[in-house]
């Protein structure tokens, strides 16, 4: 779980106001922050199918609001790549 404190620190560094949660932005850094804590429960627990099937889902999810950003706003999407030391 992502704490209250965590999820407000995200969105102070990603966002464009401190109260900001809404953005494209916020809302993919708070996902891979989510995809990497399930990704690390999952080496742990390799049979739990249920998780594994909730990482997929987020994972998908991300790749759609990536993708919109990259529509919507070419130069916050590379920025928001390197931010977060994704691949694309």
């Amino acid at each position: 779980m992502i704490t209250k404190e965590s999820k407000a620190e995200i969105a102070k560094k990603h966002g464009k106001q401190p109260g900001d949660t809404g953005s494209a932005q916020v809302q993919i850094a708070l996902i891979t922050e989510r995809i990497k804590q399930l990704s690390g429960h999952m080496k742990g627990n390799k049979k739990d199918y249920a998780s594994q099937l909730g990482l997929l889902k987020l994972v998908g999810q991300r790749r759609r609001l990536l993708a919109y950003l990259k529509k919507s706003d070419l130069a916050a999407y590379s920025n928001t790549l390197k931010q977060l030391d994704l691949r694309k």
